[in-house]
């Protein structure tokens, strides 16, 4: 008699890393070909967890080294307590357990929610990493998600279109120290909307659709279109994790051997141990050229492969790419293409990052800002700073974006003459570079006109520094004028938004006499009134003024 398992085949569908544009593991997806064992298995706990087992053994079956994503009804792990047989599955596939992450899928309407995170507790306590599925789509309650703390959050591509909901569960996943990947994107703009949003994974049919065989190349669009922000200066080192291949530490040179010879692309082998951190890092080229060498063959094969690896290079998952270069530039200079290893908070291996990945990403950030410098102070110009506003909208941070500029600066000119002007300007710009450093970005946006992107705290010592002190060109005294606007998370979309409440801000600033500073707050009507006088005395400081 035929069984169902007969009639069920999988599917694999790539997640892909959004900066490398790399595969960064595989779903994989049942698909029966009669009847819908699925709508079966979230009725049957049972079958659901057998279906979870078939899963990682087809995977085996397929010989890849990629992590890998399997689906679990969440009623399935409240009822079972986990899944049983699958640790031992994991193990017979030669695999470990932290390379395996359950996507826990909804409906979580009557699952009895203590059950659940009782289950989620076993399997990581087992290793297994936890995602939450069908955010945005499906029914999972806030504080439930927030209880399960998950490495990842998926995201339905449908919210792409409510930048405000995209922006809190970005906020939410940082809090978390989860990543976060955007489902079911088929077209560009959706693959530019999750670039836009802060997501760093991502899987549809844009990249590869669901197919029998892994594929070994995804499609990425080569270029995000207009409007999306440029990678963010010193970017966090999640954007660049690649699968890392693991072995145990007890495997010999001729495991690693036959693992680097059948995969050509894998540049090395972390060796790790039982509770998956990294202990040896056992480079390509080196290891090879030891294996091939007269006697080598003889000499390593039944030896442990650790003799012939290097102590690894570990960051931290919440390390910045600055940080990797740091620890690339500590050691001899052989080892400079050796992969990075990158560990969570109990220091198991999450993947690595390569040396080329992180120039290739640094130095086009720093072309990109050396184009847009302003000749005359080397600051940049609004470009870098209006795709830095948003990128602090998508992170859902509190900013204060600023406008400065000299007053009467064309009576600058024409008293003490172009030259003086021009100084007084790069003065400017230095000064605001002093006062803010480290705090703030500064940029020059043309004739005598300054932007600044701070931390409503950090506005202070740009006064201090910049607004109270005395400023002259050719003798003649000169005074600056600033207009701030604040901007809470949700209060605008994008920099235009931004930049179009900071317009009558502006405005209000000039007609002031003297050095002056109004603030206002986006959504909110007024604006306070800092510095200045004669303007508006009958209203106590306070104006009102819209966008």
């Amino acid at each position: 008699m035929r069984s169902w398992t007969d009639a069920l085949r999988f599917a694999f569908q790539p997640v892909v890393n959004l900066t490398t544009g790399g595969i960064a593991a595989l779903e994989i997806l049942a698909r029966p070909e009669t009847g819908d064992i699925l709508a079966e298995a979230r009725r049957d706990p049972e079958l659901d967890g057998r279906l979870a087992v078939l899963a990682l053994r087809a995977a085996a079956r397929k010989e890849t080294l990629l992590p890998l994503h399997i689906n679990v009804f969440a009623a399935t792990l409240a009822d079972l307590g986990g899944i049983g047989p699958l640790p031992e599955a994991v193990r017979e596939a030669g695999r470990m357990p932290w390379e395996v992450t359950l996507d826990i899928v909804p409906p979580y309407t009557h699952v009895p929610q203590r059950a659940l995170l009782e289950a989620v507790a076993t399997l990581r306590g087992q290793g297994f990493r936890i995602s939450a599925d069908g955010i945005g789509d499906g029914d999972v309650p806030l504080r439930l998600l927030t209880d399960l703390s998950p490495d990842l959050i998926k995201l339905d591509a449908s919210l792409l279109g409510r930048p405000a909901a995209v922006r809190a569960m970005r906020t939410l996943s940082e809090e978390l120290g989860a990543l976060v990947a955007v489902e079911g994107v088929e077209t560009e703009l959706q693959h530019a909307a999750a670039l836009a949003a802060g997501a760093q994974l991502a899987q549809g049919e844009l990249f590869a659709p669901p197919a029998r065989i892994p594929v070994a190349e995804v499609y990425v669009p080569p270029h995000s279109p207009a409007g999306v922000p440029p990678p963010r200066s010193g970017p966090s080192v999640r954007e660049f994790i690649r699968p890392a291949a693991l072995l145990p530490v007890t495997a010999s040179a001729l495991q690693v051997r036959a693992l680097l010879t059948g995969s050509p692309d894998v540049s090395g082998v972390l060796l790790v141990d039982q509770t998956g951190a990294p202990v040896r890092s056992v480079h390509r080229s080196r290891f090879l050229l030891s294996m091939s060498g007269r006697y080598g063959h003889a000499l390593y094969a039944d030896r442990p492969a650790f003799k012939l690896g290097d102590a690894p290079r570990t960051v931290g998952v919440d390390a910045t790419a600055w940080e990797v270069l740091d620890v690339v530039a500590v050691g001899g200079r052989d080892r400079t293409s050796d992969d990075v290893a990158v560990v969570d908070q109990l220091g198991r291996c999450v993947g690595v990052v390569r040396l080329a990945d992180l120039v290739r990403a640094l130095a086009e950030t720093r072309v990109e800002e050396a184009a847009g410098l302003n000749p005359l102070t080397r600051l940049p110009g609004s470009d870098t700073i209006t795709g830095e506003v948003d990128r602090w909208i998508a992170d859902g941070r509190v900013f204060a974006l600023s406008w400065l500029d000299i007053d009467h600066f064309k009576q600058v000119n024409d008293g003490a003459g172009f030259a003086a002007g021009d100084e007084l300007i790069r003065s400017v710009g230095r000064a605001l570079q002093q006062a803010v450093a480290g705090h703030a970005r500064v940029g020059h946006i043309g004739g005598d006109d300054f932007l600044v992107l701070a931390d409503e705290e950090g506005m202070a010592s740009l006064v201090t520094g910049v607004l109270d002190a005395p400023w002259a060109a050719g003798g003649r005294p000169v005074t600056l004028s600033l207009a701030t606007v604040v901007c809470g998370p949700g209060s605008v979309t994008d920099h235009r938004q931004a930049a179009a409440w900071l317009a009558p801000l502006k405005k209000a600033a000039k007609a002031l006499h003297g050095a002056s500073w109004v603030l206002g707050r986006a959504g909110l009507p007024g604006h306070e009134i800092r510095r200045g006088s004669g303007a508006y005395p009958a209203q106590a400081g306070y104006a009102t003024v819209e966008p």
